[in-house]
């Protein structure tokens, strides 16, 4: 069993929820409950499953949530690159929103690397 808050990714997951608040809270009120809401709830996603996910058993349980948390990060990419693409948010913006969620990518997949060696 890991202790997640000790974890940098998921340190890094829970500051980009904020990030995601902050750039979505501008969205249009008829996004409300589609694009705006869809990019919320993946966010906190991402730092849900690496905390759910370190209280399993095994290693391999722990990769498990550690690749949902990383399907939610390429969703709100995704999701940050259609609202650019409706100018909801600049490419500036994107830009900065995408190196965090890429970072956050990256610690994912090396984190789950390394559990599934053991």
């Amino acid at each position: 069993m890991n202790n997640f808050r000790e974890l940098k990714v998921w340190q890094k997951a829970r500051a980009i929820v904020k990030d995601v608040y902050g750039l979505t809270i501008s969205f249009p009120d008829d996004e409300k409950y589609a694009l705006t809401s869809q990019i919320k709830r993946a966010s906190v996603s991402i730092s849900s499953n690496i905390a759910e996910g370190s209280g399993r058993n095994t290693d391999a349980d722990f990769a498990k949530f550690l690749d949902i948390s990383l399907g939610s990060c390429y969703e709100i990419e995704n999701d940050f690159i259609l609202a650019s693409d409706l100018l909801f948010i600049s490419k500036n913006e994107l830009k900065t929103i995408t190196d965090k969620i890429q970072e956050i990518e990256r610690m994912l997949i090396g984190l789950m690397n390394s559990l599934r060696k053991k």
